[in-house]
């Protein structure tokens, strides 16, 4: 039986470099991110960390660091989700993927810039924006986590990082369905678990995909070493 292509690991076609920088920046604002709001559960001694759900942190001392880091992280999905779809085998890309992390990143950034003027300009309004980009961004996330990490199961470099994605994946899915549907455990942990393991998988995928560039590249078309090459016998 002849082999399946898209299971083929031998010599994959190489990422293009400029996906490879994405993913280390988007690793980096990923990273930064998680570090600062570790950071803001010991300065904000106003809130309780188990019950105070992040959304809380974005007014008050520290609220512009944050609303910041939020807009940094969606753009950081955005440029990942692009990127991600580029280093993917033709077969294998998939348009709804994308537009989801898009509207992740869209949902994130209008929580940022809503909490940063409607609830002055607009308080009656604020509420309503906050909670539907807030929910809209964490549907769209974590169903375009889920679907990216099924897309993986059969390309040629990512196949062997969809275990590790899918499970992890669904483990955010868990968290998130027991603190937003099942409404168990502190409010503020709950959500911040859940946060925590949707931009850990963001960050590892986004260090897969830096190091993209260099799998399977195909060597120079020309090597000044060639004392492998076989030399035929003068006459």
């Amino acid at each position: 039986m002849p082999a399946d292509p898209l299971l083929s690991t031998t010599n994959p076609a190489p990422a293009p470099r400029w996906a490879a920088r994405v993913g280390a920046m988007a690793a980096l604002a990923g990273t930064a991110f998680l570090l600062l709001v570790l950071a803001l559960q010991f300065a904000r001694t106003d809130l309780s960390w188990s019950q105070a759900q992040l959304s809380l942190y974005l007014h008050g001392p520290h609220g512009l660091w944050l609303r910041t880091a939020y807009c940094l992280l969606a753009l950081a999905i955005a440029a990942l989700a692009l990127a991600l779809q580029a280093s993917l085998a033709p077969g294998r890309r998939s348009r709804t993927t994308l537009l989801l992390f898009w509207g992740a990143g869209a949902g994130l950034a209008t929580v940022a810039v809503g909490d940063s003027y409607l609830p002055e300009r607009a308080p009656a309004l604020a509420p309503m924006i906050h909670l539907i980009a807030a929910q809209g961004a964490f549907l769209c996330v974590i169903a375009a986590v889920l679907l990216q990490a099924w897309g993986f199961r059969g390309d040629p470099r990512w196949h062997r990082a969809h275990a590790g994605a899918w499970w992890l994946g669904w483990l955010a899915f868990a968290v998130l369905f027991v603190h937003a549907a099942l409404r168990w455990g502190p409010r503020g942990l709950g959500q911040k678990a859940a946060i925590t393991l949707i931009v850990a998988w963001l960050v590892l995928v986004a260090l897969r995909l830096a190091r993209a560039s260099a799998v399977g590249a195909a060597p120079a078309t020309r090597s000044r070493d060639n004392a492998a090459v076989f030399q035929p016998e003068e006459r």
